[in-house]
């Protein structure tokens, strides 16, 4: 069989699709051929597809990396569930638990391994990865490699490294947003000089953009959500204005449900599932909300804020209308927006004597000795270190990214991991310890029936049903596994919800510590260039569209459905044709896309010669 041919009858068994999608096409056969290739499809072009299918048809196992946690475990899952075998190594792992997965991956036991770009740099990772047979390696949003990405991360530029280890593994990354200088950088970091350069167009006929300046944002976002019978999208800049507009939302009887990094894996699992579901209609979210979540039916997106680049908003717009239905992207603004978002720009650039500042403390409430640190992953909760260093928390938020640009640090969203363990001593040492400590037989016996394999490998315990078996409570529960744990007869993992804080090196001394130039002053120029940006496109009357796809490199012709081409399309020969029936004032509004006070202006003088009348809501001729 042809290599396409199977590539098609794996993605009909494993996916169930008879035919991959035009811009994926020249991307799948590029891996399939074992070509280097940059690949920029846009927000629901069907990235993963992409890497997947020739990832299970090559010869070996599929390395992923990816920036997101969330993103990873949700790929690894829908994977597991097609019958493929795929694992993710992730921050919340124990030592015994990577070591056995990247175990499985060199002796064949897995088709994809999915891991962060500072889990690669460890020395257990290299000394394995020296040993597997890699089919493809994949660099999932590969923008983050660039500086001048609006997500840089400092590890992500570590990659190309394992090309040295293994200099014939095809690398294919893959993007939604990248402008030329940002495609070029991803290049040069990678060392892919002749990659193959495969762009998507990023033109989205079917979703139309608008641009509205309004003096009461949470009243126009109500009137639009009610009348509107789709599913939605509400995004916002900070969690503040989340809870807000859900709370008016709620209020006027709209079926709303939120989503930011500040709940809970279980409390952000729930949101999601009844928005995927319909049973809710609105989804009010930061920009926490997006990665990896394809619901294809969202009619409209709105933003109640002005995002802070062009790259975020062309995402986040980008999720509505992907299964080529009729969309529309509405941003709104404020007379005072502009002027807020510049004083957001100094509030995500604290002075580096803070940020240094930051550092200190946050190994200090870690117990972090200078020289110690590396590879290893902590419990971090912001909200707690924030009040015993008396530290605001947008500060502390804002100086941990730039740790996290200037490569000292990981700091990863809290996602659920539950207690497991694993006995570490053999039968006869367990023994031992149950005669000398009698209390603790019946759990030890519990374990060992209830956990076929505890003895060779961490397993997931059901805490509630072992306290019910057991009949104890939580608190005696858990002291004893402590306690089983501090005399070493079981490794042990408590669940946690936390933020994890990664250490891709170890704690510096202070005198050694500083933010690299490209990090501090010149990423907050390239910030002020991308709030520039976001301004000229709400602000200049250029078609929408046509700016989002030239800022991207692209050229592109107007696309005749936003408000800046509608609006040019407003003119009394153009209104008396489309009052052919009567319409209302919002009718009127909506196929136009202007602002009423314009449609006024030119109706006023014709209604007082009755060439336009009016009655019942509606103009008429």
């Amino acid at each position: 069989m042809h290599d396409f041919d199977q590539a098609l009858s794996l993605l009909q068994k494993h996916w169930g699709f008879a035919a991959f999608r035009p811009s994926q096409v020249p991307i799948v056969k590029a891996a399939l051929e074992g070509k280097d290739a940059l690949a920029l499809l846009p927000t629901g072009g069907g990235k993963s597809i992409c890497f997947q299918v020739p990832g299970l048809q090559r010869e070996g196992l599929c390395l992923v990396i990816s920036p997101l946690i969330a993103l990873m475990q949700d790929q690894v899952e829908n994977l597991q569930k097609r019958g493929l075998r795929a694992k993710a190594i992730t921050s919340g792992l124990s030592y015994r638990e990577i070591d056995q997965i990247l175990d499985n991956a060199r002796f064949g036991g897995l088709d994809f391994l999915y891991t962060s770009p500072e889990r690669i740099q460890s020395a257990l990772f290299i000394e394995r990865f020296k040993r597997m047979k890699i089919s493809l390696l994949v660099i999932d949003e590969a923008h983050c490699i660039s500086e001048w990405g609006h997500d840089f991360r400092p590890a992500f530029r570590q990659i190309e490294k394992l090309r040295k280890i293994q200099p014939d593994i095809p690398f294919l990354a893959l993007t939604a947003t990248a402008t030329k200088a940002v495609q070029q950088d991803i290049l040069k970091q990678m060392g892919m000089p002749t990659a193959l350069l495969l762009e998507g167009d990023f033109t989205r006929p079917n979703l139309r953009y608008r641009v509205q300046q309004v003096e009461q944002k949470p009243e126009e976002i109500v009137a639009i959500c009610k009348r509107e019978n789709g599913t939605g999208i509400v995004y916002c800049q900070t969690r503040k204005s989340v809870k807000e507009i859900a709370l008016v939302l709620h209020n006027n009887g709209v079926r709303v449900g939120i989503y930011h990094g500040g709940l809970n894996a279980e409390q952000r699992r729930t949101s999601l599932n009844s928005w995927l579901n319909n049973h809710t209609q609105i989804m009010v979210a930061t920009n926490a909300f997006g990665m990896g979540i394809d619901k294809p039916d969202v009619r409209f997106v709105l933003h109640y804020e002005i995002p802070t680049s062009p790259e975020a908003y062309f995402q986040e717009a980008g999720r509505g209308g992907r299964d080529g239905q009729d969309a529309y992207a509405l941003l709104l603004y404020g007379p005072q927006d502009f002027q807020k978002m510049q004083r957001q720009i100094d509030l995500t650039f604290p002075s580096s004597e803070r940020v240094t500042f930051v550092y200190r403390a946050v190994c200090n409430y870690l117990k972090i000795a200078v020289g110690a640190g590396k590879d290893e992953s902590y419990d971090f909760d912001l909200k707690h270190f924030c009040r015993t260093f008396e530290l605001p928390e947008n500060e502390v938020y804002y100086a941990l990214k730039l740790l996290e640009q200037n490569g000292n640090l990981t700091l990863s969203d809290g996602f659920y991991q539950p207690t497991r363990l694993h006995f570490i001593v053999n039968n006869e040492v367990l023994y031992n310890f149950q005669v000398q400590n009698e209390a603790y037989y019946q759990l030890c016996t519990t374990l060992v029936r209830s956990y076929p394999g505890i003895f060779e490998h961490m397993i997931v315990l059901h805490e509630h049903k072992l306290i019910q078996r057991l009949k104890t409570t939580e608190a005696r529960f858990y002291e004893q596994l402590q306690f089983m744990q501090k005399n070493g007869i079981i490794e042990l993992k408590m669940k946690s919800t936390l933020p994890q804080l990664y250490f891709n090196q170890e704690r510096l001394p202070e005198s050694y510590f500083q933010l690299k130039p490209s990090i501090y002053l010149e990423r907050k120029q390239a910030t002020q260039q991308k709030l520039d940006a976001m301004l000229n496109y709400c602000k200049v009357s250029i078609c929408r569209a046509q700016q989002l796809i030239n800022y991207f490199g692209q050229n592109s012709n107007p696309c005749g459905q936003c408000d800046v081409c509608k609006s040019a399309l407003l003119n009394l020969t153009n209104l008396l044709h489309f009052l052919n029936e009567p319409k209302s004032l919002q009718e009127l509004q909506n196929h136009f896309e202007c602002a009423k006070s314009d449609l006024e202006v030119l109706i006023r003088p014709h209604l007082l010669t009755e060439k336009i009348k009016f009655k019942a809501g509606k103009f008429y001729l």
